[in-house]
């Protein structure tokens, strides 16, 4: 399986405290079946102030320690990018990481207030689509507002964005009402990916699997593989070099 958003970077943000635990929760990764893995640290101006440099530079340091500890996850990078005003300057300066590729356009993973889906939002949707950027909105089904009304989500997906849910919200590991967002986003054919949203072994661990498995009774086993094999890696197929029809890491 292929995960598209996780926090396995040590020390970068609030997943992996420290390179320990970043090996930690890679192994986890790899006993649950997930073979590669995009590493999307938070980019959240006034929080983490990470940029394309700082995220690049650990990034090369923790590949090098899974290589030296025999973790057989492939790595690429990218980022988690608070929607802010700060997008603009970024993308304006080449410093987005971007995740990957979808018809054409490049692929942002766009992570929303949790309290609500603010004003503007599709002005600067419409603004990245200029510039050839699709946003994948992360974790739609926990946002606050989508919770209170599943419909705040449809103008974004009118819009044409992507979505990225949470395996563990499926299973119902963040409760109630994120489980019947999640399912509900599945119903609708919203989904584009499943992801871990992993940053830490129990909390939020790297595991995709019982997602899938929650997703299947949605959706059927097809669909849910595509959901977490074949759609990520067409995404992130910039990561990764094919071969023999595996994915092998490009950086």
């Amino acid at each position: 399986m292929i995960d598209l958003h996780c926090h396995l970077l040590p020390g970068i943000d609030d997943g992996a405290r420290d390179l320990d635990q970043a090996l930690r929760l890679a192994r986890m990764a790899v006993a649950d079946g997930i073979t590669h893995c995009v590493a999307t640290p938070h980019i959240h101006p006034g929080r983490y102030e990470n940029s394309l440099a700082s995220i690049t530079e650990v990034f090369t340091a923790f590949k090098t320690e899974l290589e030296r500890a025999d973790i057989p996850l492939q790595l690429g990078m990218a980022a988690e990018i608070r929607l802010s005003e700060e997008i603009l300057t970024m993308v304006a300066g080449r410093q987005v990481p971007f995740l990957g590729s979808w018809q054409g356009d490049r692929v942002l993973l766009l992570e929303l207030p949790h309290s609500h889906i603010p004003p503007g939002v599709e002005q600067l949707i419409r603004w990245l689509q200029t510039q050839k950027i699709r946003p994948m909105i992360a974790h739609p089904e926990r946002n606050k507002d989508v919770l209170r009304d599943f419909n705040k989500v449809l103008p974004l997906a009118r819009l044409g964005c992507l979505f990225q849910v949470t395996a563990g919200a499926v299973a119902g590991d963040f409760g109630e009402g994120p489980m019947q967002r999640a399912r509900q986003l599945l119903e609708r054919e919203l989904v584009t990916i499943l992801a871990t949203d992993a940053h830490h072994e129990v909390r939020r661990p790297p595991v995709l699997e019982k997602g899938r498995r929650a997703a299947e009774a949605v959706v059927g086993e097809s669909k849910s593989w595509e959901l977490v094999r074949q759609i990520p890696g067409r995404i992130a197929a910039s990561h990764f070099v094919i071969e023999n029809d595996e994915y092998r890491s490009r950086a």
